[in-house]
């Protein structure tokens, strides 16, 4: 493998493995010094909510909830960074607000929020609908594996799928659209499909068909200035 291609990689998995640390970090923390953290989750409509929109994300009520979102978010970031290298962090940042803030603003009163799956789901969507959109080969191949792997999240904004549960599928619902929304407004950055320019017919059938000029004065028969001898 190339250095060249070994630096792309480690910068693609850099800032991924370190969000993840920083939510393990959080987690640890929280349980060391029983600080609750989760009470600064997100309300809906609430003004003591609001601040949630940006710490919710980093909040898990468990270490199986933190887990379950510790690999995804590995993984989907690594493929965003490596893929989509101009433009990741801007679509990790939108992702990450406009989700909290649309949750913030539709979800269910009365309720709290926490967790990184919001994220998760919009950088799902993302890849998957970018690459569709693009129609990019490396990139459709990341959108068949993202169907791979996290096809089945699409059944988390279905509520009744998961009766008596404390999911938030309004986080995931949110932060598929969000992903949605930001692959179509920035279908035309970062990599594009390769185009192609094919010969013009016209061109073509000229080169094709065109017949050789035919000089009508051979040059035995030429009549031209007489040749002076030396």
């Amino acid at each position: 493998m190339a250095d060249e291609e070994k630096l792309r990689i480690y910068r693609s998995l850099r800032f991924p493995i370190l969000l993840v640390l920083i939510l393990w970090l959080i987690k640890a923390v929280d349980f060391a010094f029983a600080l609750d953290l989760n009470s600064y989750g997100l309300y809906p409509l609430q003004i003591k909510g609001i601040p949630g929109i940006f710490t919710s994300p980093f909040l898990h009520a468990d270490l199986a909830h933190l887990f379950a979102n510790s690999i995804p978010m590995l993984i989907l970031g690594s493929f965003l960074f490596y893929f989509y290298k101009d433009i990741a962090w801007m679509i990790l940042f939108l992702t990450y607000l406009i989700t909290g803030i649309w949750v913030w603003v539709y979800a269910r009163a009365g309720t709290e929020h926490i967790g990184a799956s919001g994220v998760i789901y919009g950088l799902a969507s993302f890849l998957f609908f970018s690459g569709m959109i693009r129609r990019e080969k490396g990139l459709l191949v990341i959108t068949m594996l993202v169907a791979f792997l996290y096809g089945g999240l699409i059944w988390g904004v279905f509520p009744q799928l998961f009766p008596n549960q404390p999911i938030s599928w309004e986080s995931h619902l949110m932060g598929l659209l969000a992903g949605l929304v930001l692959a179509l407004y920035y279908r035309k950055q970062g990599p594009q499909r390769k185009e192609y320019e094919w010969p013009d017919d016209d061109e073509d059938d000229d080169g094709l068909w065109a017949q050789p000029q035919v000089d009508d004065h051979p040059a035995e028969e030429r009549v031209g200035d007489p040749v002076n001898p030396s």
